[in-house]
């Protein structure tokens, strides 16, 4: 299946590729952004043959008019691509809830969905319109994207965050809205667009923030809270992933006397699992990631380093690491990492995760960390 995304340098577009990258089903995912859309050539190029098609692109941000008319305007050129080459995907259009608002980006929503929708009834192809609400997620720009993103960045970062309107909030992950936006794919059939709507966690500003303060300040004193639901864990999730790199290797107290040293490795309130490997001289351990698991790497004795890489990145950082002075990474998610011992003798690991591992469903992905 040839599938694109559009808008696929925004928060979205990235949770979308990272979903369908970790997807064992066989696929090919074209990129467009905004420079595409500039090239008619390379608009055409893009939509040609392809199966699906996930439209993400938009303008959330500035003026009224031009909000509104930059969203129309995707719309319109991206329908005229696909008549030019012919080609008939079945669409999923990232709406949103301000669609039925009268403001530039409402508008513009609005009309975007409407335009694509016709198309796909003059062609007989599947438009599922799809209203989203707040959507978060790892990588999201703080004071553009989110208030999770910005209230994250503010706590990881020392600051104060300060609440002007105290609002309701209808939050979902972002890679749950790529979940359902494969799933409708898959399930669509040829006919009328039909209007999806994405029901998110309900929350009052302040109730996010108190929640996240509750959050940083148990993280802070080294413990993993306990989590009512999903929905927490991916939350604490984005904010940890605004502390690093910075705050990794984080150094623990060890405790010596003449009997001996003592470090307390995990203070989780949950539980979850523990593992304790033995790696051999020059071995490397790892080269996954993970889209949703809090995991841990600690070494307690020998010589490491663990190295990470963000997805589509070619950054790779590097952490070294020894039992001499017990230090964890606690790794983010969307990174895939791998640990090498570098010492002279057996490399001794301690890996925690928050969750037991399930191999029907293990948020394991095989991903070389130095392609």
């Amino acid at each position: 299946m040839k599938i694109g995304v559009t808008g696929s340098d925004g928060l979205l577009g990235f949770h979308i590729r990272a979903f369908l990258h970790a997807s064992k089903d066989s696929r090919q995912i074209r990129l467009a952004n905004r420079a595409t859309f500039q090239d008619a050539g390379a608009l055409d190029e893009f939509v040609s043959g392809l199966d699906a098609l996930i439209h993400c692109a938009g303008m959330n941000r500035g003026g009224d008019a031009e909000v509104e008319r930059v969203n129309c305007w995707l719309a319109e050129t991206l329908i005229a691509s696909l008549e030019r080459t012919g080609a008939k995907p079945r669409i999923v259009f990232a709406n949103s809830t301000h669609f039925d608002r009268d403001t530039g980006y409402g508008r513009g929503k609005r009309k975007a969905g409407e335009q694509l929708v016709a198309w796909g009834g003059r062609m007989g192809v599947s438009v599922s319109n799809v209203i989203l609400p707040h959507i978060f997620g790892e990588f999201g720009r703080p004071f553009y994207n989110s208030v999770v993103s910005t209230f994250c960045h503010q706590l990881a970062n020392g600051e104060t965050p300060c609440i002007h309107v105290d609002g309701g909030l209808e939050l979902v992950h972002a890679q749950e809205v790529a979940e359902l936006f494969m799933q409708l794919i898959r399930s669509q059939a040829e006919g009328e667009g039909r209007i999806h709507r994405i029901a998110g966690q309900p929350l009052k500003v302040s109730e996010l923030l108190e929640l996240l303060n509750e959050f940083r300040d148990k993280y802070e004193h080294g413990i993993i809270p306990a989590f009512r639901d999903v929905f927490q864990v991916r939350l604490f999730n984005v904010l940890r992933s605004y502390k690093f790199p910075q705050a990794y290797p984080r150094r623990l107290a060890l405790h010596s006397d003449a009997r001996g040293s003592l470090f307390e490795a995990v203070k989780s309130e949950g539980g979850g699992q523990t593992f304790l490997s033995s790696t051999g001289q020059g071995i490397t351990r790892g080269n996954h990631f993970h889209l949703r698991k809090v995991e841990r790497f600690l070494v307690i004795d020998g010589e490491g380093e663990i190295r990470l890489r963000r997805l589509f990145s070619n950054d790779v950082i590097s952490f070294r690491v020894t039992g001499r002075a017990p230090s964890y990474v606690d790794i983010p998610n969307f990174y895939t990492h791998s640990i090498t011992n570098v010492g002279d003798g057996n490399l001794q690991t301690l890996f925690w995760t928050n969750e037991i591992f399930n191999p029907a469903d293990s948020d394991t992905f095989p991903e070389i960390v130095l392609p």
